[in-house]
C-alpha cells in the first residue's frame, strides 16, 4: 500500500457518509416548508427523521450479517443508488406514505454505508496511517451536520425544499461514478472470519461509551430535529440559515482540533465537548429571548458538537474493535431516531421551549459516565497510542 494515504478513495467514502447523513437531517431545515407541502403537521413530518434513523439502527446488525460475504464495493454502490432514488421520489412526491416509505429504504441502505466506512479505510490505509484514515472517511458525518444542513436550508429557502433534495439525488450520481472509478474492491467475509458482534458488550468499556452515544445523540436530536420551530417560538424563524450556518462553522472548527488532538486527548475532548453542550442548553434555556444568547449559544453546542463523531468512533473502536463499530452504529441511529420522536412528544405536550431542558437532563449523566470511565471506555491515555 506504500507510505501514502490513498485520498481519493477516502474522500469518496467520506462524501458517501457525508450523503448519507445529509439525506437523514436535511428535513430539519426545511420541516415547515415540507409539512405545508406534504399537508401534515410539524410533529409527523419530524418523523421523516425518526423512520430514517430506525431504519439504519435497526438494519445494522442484521445487514451486516446477511451481506458479510457480498463484494464492499458492490454492497456500497448497491446503497448509494437507493439513497439517490429515494432523494428523488423525496423532490417529486406530494404523498407524505410514499416519502415515508422510501425515507425508509434510504435508512437501510444508509446502514450499510455505516458499516462499510472504517472497514474500508482500515483497508486501503497503511498500518501506521489507519487512525488518520479513519478520521478522513467519517468526517463526511459531521461536515454533513455542521455545512450541509445549513447550505441546504438557504438552498431550501431560496428555491424550495424539492429542488434541495433533487441536488442531493444528483450528487449520489456523481459519487457512484467516483466510487466505481476510484474505490478497490473488497471480498467479503468468509463464515469462519466473522465475529459474533453482541460480544463486544462484554469487553470493558464498550457498555460505557455506547451510553455516551445514546444519550448524547438523544439530546443533539431533540433540539436539532426541530430547531426550526424552536426558533420560530422565539421569532428568529427568518434566521435560521444563519443560525445553522453558525452552528456549522463552530462544528468545523470542532472537527479540525478533535482530529489534531484526539490521538493524545480523547479523555480531555470529550468532557469538553460534553461541558459546552451543557452551558449551551441551559443558556437557551433560560435566555433564549436574547438573539445574541442564542447565537453564543449556538456557537458553544457547535464546538461541543463537531468532534463528537470522531470521539466516539474512536473510543468504540480502542474498547471493542469492529464489533464495536456495528453496535456504535445500530446505538446512534435508534438514538438518532428517538430524538425525532421524544421531540415530537415534546412539542406537542409541552412546547419547543422544553426542548434546551431535555437536552440538559440528558447531558448531565453523558458528562458523570465519562468523568467515571476513567480506565476504560475513555482513558486518559488510548490503547496502541505512543
Amino acid at each position: 500500500m506504500g507510505n501514502k494515504l490513498p485520498w481519493s478513495p477516502l474522500l469518496a467514502l467520506s462524501t458517501a457518509a457525508f450523503i448519507g447523513i445529509l439525506t437523514e437531517a436535511l428535513p430539519a431545515g426545511v420541516l415547515p416548508e415540507m409539512a405545508r407541502d406534504l399537508s401534515v403537521s410539524e410533529s409527523a413530518a419530524g418523523q421523516m427523521l425518526t423512520i430514517y434513523a430506525i431504519a439504519t439502527g435497526l438494519s445494522a446488525i442484521p445487514l451486516m450479517v446477511a451481506t458479510a460475504a457480498w463484494g464492499r464495493k458492490h454492497l456500497l454502490l448497491l446503497a448509494v443508488s437507493v439513497i439517490g432514488v429515494a432523494n428523488v421520489v423525496t423532490a417529486i412526491s406530494s404523498s407524505y406514505a410514499l416519502t415515508m416509505t422510501f425515507r425508509l429504504l434510504a435508512g437501510i441502505a444508509a446502514a450499510a454505508v455505516w458499516a462499510e466506512l472504517v472497514g474500508y479505510a482500515l483497508r486501503l490505509a497503511p498500518p501506521h496511517l489507519q487512525g488518520r484514515a479513519i478520521s478522513i472517511t467519517m468526517a463526511g458525518v459531521p461536515l454533513a451536520l455542521a455545512l450541509g444542513i445549513p447550505v441546504g436550508t438557504f438552498l431550501g429557502n431560496l428555491f424550495g425544499w424539492r429542488l434541495t433534495f433533487g441536488l442531493v439525488a444528483a450528487l449520489c450520481v456523481l459519487l457512484l461514478v467516483w466510487i466505481g472509478v476510484s474505490v478497490p474492491a473488497a471480498a467479503g467475509q468468509k463464515l469462519g472470519q466473522r465475529e459474533p458482534i453482541l460480544k463486544a458488550l462484554k469487553l470493558p468499556g464498550v457498555v460505557a461509551v455506547l451510553f455516551t452515544v445514546a444519550a448524547w445523540v438523544l439530546a443533539h436530536n431533540v433540539l436539532y430535529t426541530y430547531i426550526s420551530t424552536f426558533l420560530d417560538e422565539y421569532g428568529m424563524g427568518g434566521q435560521r440559515d444563519t443560525v445553522l450556518l453558525t452552528f456549522g462553522i463552530a462544528s468545523v472548527v470542532s472537527i479540525v482540533i478533535t482530529g489534531a488532538m484526539v490521538d493524545r486527548k480523547l479523555r480531555q475532548l470529550t468532557i469538553g465537548s460534553a461541558g459546552l453542550v451543557v452551558i449551551a442548553a441551559v443558556s437557551l434555556g433560560l435566555l433564549a429571548s436574547s438573539d445574541l444568547v442564542v447565537y453564543a449559544a449556538i456557537v458553544l453546542w457547535g464546538l461541543g458538537w463537531g468532534g463528537v463523531t470522531t470521539l466516539l468512533q474512536t473510543a468504540v473502536t480502542d474498547a471493542g474493535g469492529n464489533s464495536g463499530q456495528a453496535l456504535l452504529v445500530t446505538t446512534w441511529n435508534s438514538f438518532m431516531a428517538g430524538g425525532g420522536a421524544v421531540g415530537g412528544i415534546l412539542l406537542a405536550g409541552v412546547g419547543p421551549k422544553s426542548f434546551p431542558w431535555a437536552v440538559l437532563v440528558l447531558m448531565v449523566p453523558v458528562l458523570l459516565v465519562v468523568v467515571v470511565a476513567r480506565r476504560h471506555g475513555f482513558p486518559a491515555r488510548r490503547p496502541n497510542v505512543h
